[in-house]
């Protein structure tokens, strides 16, 4: 059985102030191509498919695009969505009956009380029956109802959701997945966005020891592609980079071929060409400008300048570059450095100290003017 594997989508994401709309529609139908020529068994989408709660009509509309196009495909692939964290629940179920005559299984709202179960779908191929389990994002809270109330953390919420529902270990399975789980010994390659609300060694991680009865684990949460512990318990990473600390990153479809039980599945990435590119240029203003080209730069891209004396980079910048993120400059003013044959007091001149971040805040040097008004400023203060 062939699977897809995808994840943290972001539908209506924006990079920067950029809309991401065009890149994320092109990104998708470079999908449905992948699965027109490899011809999946089912398409695995490990939640966050849209980037906030309340989605725009435009994020909707590509989404269901989407979807439509890979119900076209023939044979026709079964899909199988989860919600993650970016993800309302709710909004995501919607339909979600009409969905399933068409082969497309959506699986958002935790388990609410006791008799309620993950919702878990059984394919079959040549060699048997394989059983998709299906998470969807919790968190401890959403589990007051279990007899022993409130987990503590989120390891054991999804340690007793799993316990109640155990797998047939004679058959095939698969987890679909949306939480931060974590192999041991090993720490996961986190993005700028991840790192400031996940927190390795806290209480959201998971063991990946959880899913040790699974042949395969489909995950999302993490937008880098990279391994939880084993091999087969894998984050698909977002198809897009949507960060310039994830401009290194080979974005890509994960691809599965389940095999007999007992044996290990074969897994590959499809690479996806990002429309746009994002990256990250270093240099003085003329080498930058350089590196543009003879045409303007569409890429997404994030400067930093490394001159002494700059004077309004951001207008010539955008002679060449379309899509500028940020200018950063790193300069000998911006890094603090003293000339050797200049005087060092035991206290840096408060005038001074703002000149400095003003330049790193503004890309630009302050001018004598602002120079002189900053003073007075800091002469009044003085004298009170």
């Amino acid at each position: 059985m062939r699977l897809f594997h995808i994840s943290d989508l972001h539908l209506g994401r924006k990079l920067y102030n950029y809309s991401l709309l065009e890149e994320q529609q092109d990104m998708l139908r470079q999908i449905v191509r992948y699965a027109g020529e490899m011809q999946p068994d089912a398409v695995l989408i490990a939640g966050d498919v849209y980037d906030r709660s309340m989605p725009s009509a435009e994020a909707q509309e590509l989404f269901d695009a989407f979807l439509t196009d890979l119900s076209d495909l023939r044979p026709q692939p079964e899909i199988l969505v989860i919600a993650g964290n970016h993800d309302s629940a709710v909004r995501l179920s919607y339909a979600s009956g009409f969905l399933r005559r068409h082969h497309i299984v959506i699986a958002a709202l935790a388990p609410a009380k006791e008799e309620e179960k993950l919702t878990v779908i059984t394919l079959h191929d040549e060699y048997g029956a394989v059983d998709f389990t299906m998470l969807p994002f919790i968190r401890p809270g959403m589990l007051r109802w279990l007899p022993d109330g409130e987990p503590e953390d989120y390891h054991e919420a999804v340690r007793v959701l799993l316990e109640r529902q155990k797998p047939d270990l004679s058959r095939r399975n698969v987890i679909l997945a949306h939480q931060f789980f974590k192999g041991e010994n090993t720490d996961p390659e986190l993005s700028d966005s991840e790192t400031r609300w996940l927190s390795v060694g806290g209480l959201d991680v998971i063991g990946a020891e959880l899913l040790d009865a699974y042949d395969y684990a489909a995950l999302g949460h993490l937008h880098g592609p990279q391994k939880a512990g084993r091999e087969c318990v894998r984050y698909s990473g977002s198809p897009y980079p949507y960060s310039l600390s994830e401009e290194h990153h080979t974005k890509g479809i994960v691809q599965i071929d389940l095999k007999e039980k007992g044996s290990e599945p074969e897994i590959s990435l499809l690479k996806l060409t990002p429309k746009r590119k994002v990256r990250s240029i270093r240099g003085t203003l003329a080498e930058v400008m350089e590196a543009a080209g003879d045409e303007i730069c569409e890429d997404y891209v994030g400067i930093t300048l490394t001159d002494d004396d700059l004077v309004r980079p951001a207008d010539v910048l955008a002679g060449r570059y379309a899509h500028v993120l940020e200018i950063r400059v790193d300069n000998t003013m911006s890094r603090g450095q003293i000339p050797k044959d200049e005087k060092i007091g035991s206290e840096e001149d408060p005038a001074e100290a703002f000149a400095k971040f003003y330049a790193e805040m503004n890309a630009v040097p302050m001018t004598d003017e602002e120079r002189k008004i900053i003073e007075e400023i800091i002469r009044e203060a003085g004298d009170l």
